[in-house]
């Protein structure tokens, strides 16, 4: 386990938090519960039928288990689902058929405070996942979007924070325009300071540095550096940078003298999307960097996506992160 995780999981066991897990019908959901309860890492709701679960031959002992077919609070959930989203015309008959997802129970559980988190996406796309927080938690005070980013840790590298970065966007935002672009940069640079603990210095990268090229593309990104620099001059944040010059500190020095960043950025902000998942998935396999998301920022709970490939590792992990969030 990297160093990261670890400080992760143990964090989580210091203040331990509830995680609902919607998807108990999957087995590396359950795999990686069964570790989570007895490491301590969380406590957790699972959804699923009580009887599978009961035959999963997971020791599942510890953990809240919820039919969302059964469970007698549905009918309240019901009615303050339809509360909420009454200006929507939502009736409670509609809110009630709702919830016999999994995933709008799931959320409707952080929503009155039954969990502190929820952790899906192992047999749901992302828009399944993201469209009920939405809905219902909707945008953290202070955030106008919702975004992703990845915890990348990099093998014996002195880079970055020690060798960890935080890459965003990486999976949620196609192509950001600049003012989306400005407030994913400083909810990046949040994000790094909750995880880490380590001050951010946020590069927003480009295939230029500080007017290199000129064309829309880069006009862009330094568009986002001024206006995110308008919204909270109290990060410390550079753009447009190439990515030599934003983490490579005589390259720093060669194209941006006048930078505190440059050389030295520990979270990137990639233009699109396109850039950001490709730039993670080449650092995961080419440089072996543990990558650690996707981690959505910017719902006033946390709630955070898995992918359909992941591992129960990697569920265990986005667990343990995601109470760190809830903390």
């Amino acid at each position: 386990m990297a160093d990261f995780l670890k400080t992760m999981v143990q964090r989580a066991k210091a203040d331990r938090r509830t995680i609902v897990l919607p998807e108990g019908s999957d087995p590396r959901t359950l795999e990686a519960a069964e570790r989570i309860l007895a490491d301590g890492v969380a406590d957790l709701i699972i959804l699923g039928d009580a009887a599978a679960l009961a035959a999963s031959g997971r020791n599942l002992e510890g953990a809240r288990i919820i039919d969302p077919a059964a469970y007698e609070g549905r009918d309240d959930l019901a009615a303050q689902l339809a509360e909420l989203r009454k200006a929507k015309g939502l009736t409670y008959d509609e809110a009630f058929e709702l919830l016999g997802d999994e995933l709008y129970l799931g959320v409707m559980l952080v929503k009155t405070g039954a969990a502190d988190g929820m952790v899906a996406g192992a047999c749901h796309a992302t828009g399944d996942v993201l469209r009920p927080s939405l809905q219902i938690l909707k945008t953290a005070p202070g955030s106008s979007l919702v975004s992703s980013f990845f915890i990348m840790v990099v093998p014996d590298c002195d880079l970055g924070a020690d060798g960890t970065f935080l890459f965003s966007d990486c999976g949620l935002e196609v192509q950001p325009s600049a003012e989306r672009l400005a407030h994913i940069a400083l909810d990046s640079a949040a994000s790094f300071e909750a995880l880490t603990g380590r001050e951010a210095a946020v590069a927003l990268l480009s295939h230029s540095s500080h007017g290199s090229a000129k064309n829309d593309d880069a006009q862009k990104v330094a568009e986002a550096t001024a206006l995110a620099r308008e919204m909270d001059p109290s990060v410390a944040l550079d753009g447009e940078l190439q990515l030599d010059a934003a983490i490579i500190p005589e390259i720093g020095r060669s194209k941006a003298p006048d930078s505190a960043v440059a050389g030295h950025a520990n979270v990137l902000v990639f233009p699109d999307l396109d850039a950001g998942n490709i730039g993670y998935k080449l650092v995961q396999r080419l440089a072996k960097a543990e990558a650690y998301g996707p981690i959505t920022q910017g719902i006033a709970a946390p709630v955070n996506d898995l992918s359909r490939g992941c591992s129960a590792d990697d569920i265990y992990g986005v667990v343990a992160i995601t109470a760190v969030q809830a903390q």
